[in-house]
């Protein structure tokens, strides 16, 4: 694409323009980013225009650290991420969007009258909407077979194979390769293999389509957060017919951080403040970042059993469990006074009999 710039130095010299080369204001001087955050816009690019030097076949967007690892929970001191203005960056932290996403007068008329669309539900995509704990088991005993090797069937053996870097994983946990040369292909094999299964994924987990029928009909905004790139997951969800009820989508390309940054994006972009949302999550990790959010957390029993879930604000076995009213149930003891100080009123207790003894000389 050409580009053309009005820069004073690039006038020829002969030119009859006589310009002057002028600063800019303080106001619009451009902050340089940081190259992670470069390489992050280099990849959103890339992933729009469908080209990129490590794709794999079909134009996939090739980031297995972030698929094939646990990522940071984030917002522990209730930080948030950073976003860029013309005027400079701009912190977006809890507080901060707690403060500013307050609702309009219009709002909260429309809310006082249908207050279910007051909330907002944020769904991870891992475990909650589509099974991907199998998936990625699948992509692994393929791998295994294709190198002629056995892949271990030992339970806490497969959690930490699914919780580590793929590196790691090959290198330290199945000890298949050592060189980086050979890492680096078994990594993008595994990718292509994971990519191949979700291509193929046509059915979302038990109840999930009914729960979200039941919300699109009380107005609910929904959202959806994930590391996978947007056009393979709006791919998926056409093909499970479930488009039509998210109304917001976090991808690789938000360039989000952590699982608590992703969150507060999601917030972002269905207009609710995070007090207002609920997130559901499958996994110990998800519900502390939404916590660290000041969100609900209704967690998903399965890969995690319920006593590793007692953090979460309610534990279920699965969406048909679920029913409107359960989320006004989750905000039933917020208020202005909730977990402030209180004081105890101390009974008086009845005055003591005062016992007379008479002493005879």
């Amino acid at each position: 694409m050409d580009c053309k710039f009005a820069n004073p130095t690039l006038i020829s010299p002969k030119s009859p323009l006589n310009l002057q080369p002028s600063r800019p204001p303080p106001k619009l001087q451009l902050t340089r980013l940081k190259n992670s955050r470069i390489k992050k816009r280099l990849l959103a690019s890339r992933a729009c225009s469908g080209s990129n030097e490590s794709d794999s076949g079909g134009g996939f967007v090739v980031n297995p650290s972030k698929i094939f690892m646990e990522e940071a929970i984030g917002a522990e001191y209730g930080e948030g991420f950073e976003t860029f203005r013309m005027d400079g960056p701009l912190k977006v932290d809890v507080d901060y969007l707690n403060e500013k996403l307050q609702e309009c007068f219009l709002q909260r008329i429309r809310h006082a009258m249908k207050p279910d669309e007051s909330f907002g539900l944020i769904f991870s995509w891992d475990n909650v909407v589509v099974d991907t704990r199998s998936l990625k088991l699948d992509a692994w005993r393929q791998l295994a077979s294709e190198m002629g090797r056995d892949f271990p069937s030992d339970a806490p053996l497969q959690r930490a194979i699914l919780h580590a870097a793929p590196e790691h994983a090959l290198q330290k946990v199945l000890c298949w390769e050592t060189s980086e040369n050979g890492l680096k292909r078994l990594k993008s094999r595994l990718l292509d293999i994971y990519y191949e299964k979700i291509l193929k994924i046509d059915k979302p987990m038990d109840g999930l389509k009914e729960w979200l029928d039941a919300l699109y009909t009380a107005g609910v905004p929904c959202a959806i957060v994930s590391c996978l790139d947007r056009r393979n997951m709006l791919q998926t969800l056409e093909r499970m017919g479930l488009n039509k009820y998210f109304q917001a989508f976090v991808t690789e390309e938000d360039g989000m951080e952590s699982i608590a940054h992703r969150f507060l994006s999601a917030a972002v972009k269905l207009d609710r403040k995070p007090s207002k949302c609920v997130v559901f999550e499958d996994d110990p990790r998800g519900v502390t970042a939404a916590h660290n959010c000041t969100m609900m957390a209704v967690a998903l029993i399965g890969p995690h059993r319920a006593y590793e879930l007692v953090q979460a604000d309610l534990a279920v076995g699965s969406f048909s469990e679920l029913s409107i009213i359960n989320l006004k149930r989750l905000f039933a003891n917020r208020g202005t006074n909730f977990m402030d100080l209180q004081k105890q009123i101390i009974e008086k207790s009845p005055p003591k009999r005062k016992l007379m003894i008479d002493t005879i000389f």
